[in-house]
């Protein structure tokens, strides 16, 4: 892996791997405006639109058990991208109604990853750690 935007079109692609192995329906990759950019817009299967930020680094696997102060992905949002990211979404929601469940409405969630770089992926279930966070 050579740069950081292949990293990170990687990361996208495993989350959306993730996402429809999970019962989401991808609308939309990395939909941009000069006011933000939204990831992955999906759909939950019970209707709620969610917003998915994603954050891959790359490096040996996250040890959850490990209690080193090691940087996660996690750590890559940070308050003003989240502010950002809020507003982005609510503009999104704003203009496409059609996507809102009523009842459900919409999210915001995460999906941190880190990619093993001494693996090929072909098992990236084995190869990545995915942690999902819902509704940040």
């Amino acid at each position: 892996m050579n740069s950081k935007s292949e990293l990170g079109q990687l990361g996208e692609d495993l989350a959306c791997k993730y996402l429809v192995e999970n019962g989401y329906k991808i609308i939309e990759r990395n939909f941009w405006k000069p006011w933000g950019e939204l990831d992955i817009v999906a759909k939950y299967k019970d209707g709620t639109l969610v917003f998915v930020e994603v954050k891959t680094m790359q490096g040996r696997n996250y040890n959850h058990d490990d209690d080193r102060d090691e940087i996660k992905p996690e750590d890559q949002l940070t308050k003003a991208k989240l502010r950002k990211l809020k507003r982005t979404a609510s503009l999104y929601a704003g203009h496409r109604p059609e996507l809102i469940n009523d009842k459900k409405g919409w999210r915001i969630d995460l999906i941190a990853i880190n990619v093993d770089s001494s693996r090929d992926l072909t098992d990236y279930k084995k190869d990545c750690d995915i942690r999902y966070y819902e509704n940040i």
